[in-house]
């Protein structure tokens, strides 16, 4: 996993509460196990609509998406994280979040912001022209305009997306004291016809 400090950059004022995963992409990409190439069927639905955030110029490649409450609802589908990731977007701020979202969010590197109502409301309006940026070190977003939101991340989470650590390398990172428990499990076992005989 690609360790991250900071998302910086223009973000797409979405702004919309109760975005589910179907939203995100529809079942029909699903049949895949590559991360690669969903970006293009993200967002379908709102891309069919003319004039709609994603396709607008000045948002192309933005690093941030601002949500509004309830993001990535609807069923568990971390395909949905990855083709929001295959597109560029590499963090999330809204008020609340799924919890599954959440924890596919994080365990694919994906940074989840939550902020007030408020908070969001002046960040959709500085996106329209203007740069966001999310800083983990600091635990803060904040604009070209001095504005400067605080949020709350769990430091587990936090510590892993900043050193880029996922499951595999928290494992791997324990690989020596899982071999000598093995070892030992394998120096206490009895035999089954041992256990039988008793």
């Amino acid at each position: 996993m690609t360790p991250v400090r900071k998302v910086e950059g223009r973000a797409y004022p979405l702004g919309a509460a109760n975005v589910d995963t179907d939203v995100i992409i529809a079942a029909d990409h699903l049949k895949t196990v590559s991360r690669s190439r969903l970006g293009a069927y993200a967002f379908e639905t709102i891309r069919r609509v003319d004039g709609n955030v994603f396709d607008d110029p000045a948002h192309s490649g933005s690093p941030i998406l601002i949500a509004g409450d309830n993001f990535g609802c609807g069923s568990s589908r971390e395909h949905a994280v990855w083709a929001m990731m295959d597109m560029g977007i590499n963090a999330v701020i809204a008020p609340s979040f799924s919890d599954i979202f959440s924890g596919n969010a994080f365990k694919n590197g994906m940074v989840a912001v939550v902020l007030p109502q408020t908070a969001i409301d002046r960040l959709m309006k500085v996106a329209e022209t203007d740069p966001i940026t999310i800083d983990l070190e600091t635990m803060t977003v904040t604009t070209p305009f001095q504005d400067r939101f605080d949020f709350a991340l769990d430091p587990f989470r936090r510590d892993c997306l900043i050193h880029g650590t996922d499951e595999i390398s928290l494992t791997l990172a324990s690989d020596a004291a899982i071999a000598a428990h093995e070892a030992r499990a394998v120096t206490l076992s009895v035999p089954v016809g041992e256990v039988a005989a008793r």
